[in-house]
């Protein structure tokens, strides 16, 4: 019994370090698009130059831009824009072209969007 406890704490400790948390959402669109399969959503770091309409805000710690693109093809966006915020910084790294650590985030937020048809 003790060995099982013993493995089962650590796989618990991993499960809920790995969790989405404080997700919010905020949906736009008046009409309800069909899921999409998740590869045919863009991911987009900024603004596409061709004309689109929001359907949906969503922010989250602990997300990956997967999540937020699952999320999007959930609603039927044909894009989202994801934004990365917080993580590590170094004292030195006053230029974000140079930072080492411009992978790192501990908020992330997407904005699902259609393009107009």
């Amino acid at each position: 019994m003790q060995r099982k406890t013993r493995f089962a704490v650590p796989w618990l400790l991993l499960a809920i370090a790995g969790c989405v948390s404080d997700e919010a959402h905020r949906y736009y669109a008046t009409e309800r698009f069909p899921p999409r399969g998740e590869k045919e959503v863009e991911v987009l770091k900024t603004a596409p130059s061709r004309p689109y309409e929001v359907i949906a805000d969503f922010q989250a710690r602990g997300a990956s831009v997967e999540y937020m693109r699952r999320r999007a093809a959930e609603i039927g966006a044909d894009a989202v824009i994801v934004g990365t915020f917080g993580g590590y910084r170094a004292k030195s790294d006053d230029w974000a072209s140079e930072d080492k650590y411009g992978d790192t985030y501990s908020r992330i937020t997407g904005t699902a969007i259609r393009y107009r048809r």
